[in-house]
């Protein structure tokens, strides 16, 4: 496809050495076009071996952890170096994603390059040390110092949807505060986590076996990382089904675990909204990258009677974006990842009718697309919110629009689902709209509009939505640990 993707796939990288895969190659497929596009390859169960090795011997034998002004220049280095090609990786992203080219400007892509800019600023202005001062228990006068030390090997394991901004919000700070790291890409996504590779070997000064990359169609490879016990920390973005698996294997070697899992998030609109805009913002959140993103609001809940006129508007907006060609500047609604996904999102949607409910629009593939994993955009109705529609997570471009009657009731049915991931609620009166966010349990919520993404931002969920956050101070504090260091005073 372009200079960092080699004819025969792309390699590995594994102890500062790119190497092709044990295993031979394995295809990755351009979900727009049902092509193949080329080779990533095919790691085996002795490559993650020896990935773990090097990225234990890295932290445990060089000064990695301790060189804080080094980890800043070498992540300033791959944001570079990234911008440098960044319209090589725009390419590799449509294709391999299916993203749409209007995200490669923002989190798909351009986002990501530069919060590493934030994650190379923390390395140099984090505050490692604090002295607590002198106290004196049982007749000893001590002064008492905390330390934050890396974690140490932290194994990755990422998805498909959002490659760039996931494996870098990883990656970034978990580098930025001295660990070493092995990254398990998605199989669906490869490429994206692969032409790191040459990048980090090629254009910065990150030393030989601190960032590992493993590409592998097999699953159990993950699995690998998780249980090793040379692996001290696993960070992990997936399914909530995959996250207690990880949860549970990890708890052999008690290892930290970060977990940033599914959501079934809820838009409410309150009596006093504005219905067409808060209706029409939702629907088209829900279409944005056929709605393949963990913290879309899925479930609309509005003012019961304002239901007729909320799905009106839901249906003339979604009806206004149609699944189509992700290089087409226009697009918000691409495909979804693979055939397998898009069975899933269908299988859905004969649940919703069994249960009851009223396929408003879309919930078709395309007419005109004979190739491609398309869905139109759909409006589901006539649902409770305990209906398997509104408390699964489809992952498909699927908008749930339920009624509900006041303030409180609309508290409880946002609550009344097993994740707590994001959110949004819209109003005018200020008083009323804190008193929804208070009683919401829910990691990130958006007021009437505003945006919560950013690199300084913590991101993460309540209940099984996930543990821990990611990005922002918080999120860079996931990988240390806090050493306390006392001494006669």
């Amino acid at each position: 496809m372009n200079g960092l993707v080699p004819p025969e796939g792309t390699p590995l990288l594994i102890g500062g050495k790119l190497v092709p895969g044990g295993s031979g190659v394995f295809a990755t497929i351009n979900p727009a076009t049902e092509e193949v596009l080329g080779y990533a390859a095919n790691a085996s169960a002795e490559d993650m071996d020896a990935a773990i090795a090097a990225a234990r011997a890295a932290f445990d034998e060089t000064d990695w952890s301790r060189d804080p002004a080094l980890r800043a220049r070498c992540l300033r280095q791959l944001r570079d170096a990234m911008r440098e090609h960044v319209e090589e990786l725009r390419a590799i992203t449509v294709a391999e994603v299916g993203a749409p080219v209007m995200l490669t400007s923002g989190p798909q892509l351009e986002g990501p390059i530069t919060d590493l800019s934030f994650a190379a600023e923390l390395a140099e202005t984090y505050t490692w040390e604090t002295d607590l001062g002198s106290a004196v228990q049982m007749g000893i006068s001590s002064r008492r110092v905390i330390r934050r030390e890396a974690v140490g090997v932290v194994g990755a394991i990422t998805p498909w949807n959002f490659p760039h901004q996931i494996n870098l919000a990883k990656l970034g700070p978990a580098l930025a505060a001295g660990n070493t790291v092995v990254l398990k890409p998605a199989p669906d996504t490869p490429w994206c986590a692969a032409v790191l590779g040459p990048l980090i070997a090629e254009h910065t000064d990150i030393p030989a076996g601190v960032v590992n990359i493993i590409t592998s169609d097999d699953h159990s490879l993950g699995a690998r990382l998780v249980e090793d016990p040379r692996v001290d920390m696993i960070t992990f973005t997936g399914s909530t089904q995959t996250g207690r698996a990880v949860m549970a294997a990890a708890s052999a070697t008690l290892k930290r675990t970060f977990l940033e899992l599914g959501g079934k998030s809820a838009a409410i609109v309150l009596d006093d909204a504005d219905i067409a805009m808060a209706v029409s913002y939702t629907a088209f959140s829900v279409a944005v990258h056929a709605g393949q993103g963990c913290a879309l609001t899925t479930r609309l809940l509005v003012p019961r009677d304002s239901y007729d006129d909320a799905v009106a508007v839901a249906a003339k907006t979604l009806a206004g974006m149609k699944a189509g060609d992700p290089t087409n500047p226009g697009t918000v609604c691409g495909p979804l990842i693979s055939a397998r996904q898009r069975e899933r999102v269908e299988r859905y949607l004969e649940i919703a009718r069994a249960e009851g409910g009223h396929i408003e629009m879309g919930g078709t593939r395309p007419a005109n697309a004979e190739r491609g994993y398309f869905i139109e955009p759909t409006l589901i109705t006539g649902v409770a919110n305990t209906a398997t529609v509104a408390q699964e997570e489809i992952f498909g471009p699927v908008l749930v629009v339920i009624p509900h009657d006041g303030d409180a009731d609309a508290i409880r049915l946002a609550n009344e689902s097993p994740y707590g991931l994001s959110g949004s609620v819209w109003g005018v009166d200020t008083e009323r709209v804190e008193r929804v966010v208070s009683g919401v349990r829910t990691g990130t919520l958006s007021v009437n509009g505003g945006l919560w993404y950013h690199a300084d931002a913590p991101f993460g969920g309540y209940k099984q939505s996930g543990i821990g956050r990611e990005m922002g101070v918080a999120g860079f504090e996931e990988y240390l640990e806090t050493k306390l260091i006392a001494t006669p005073a």
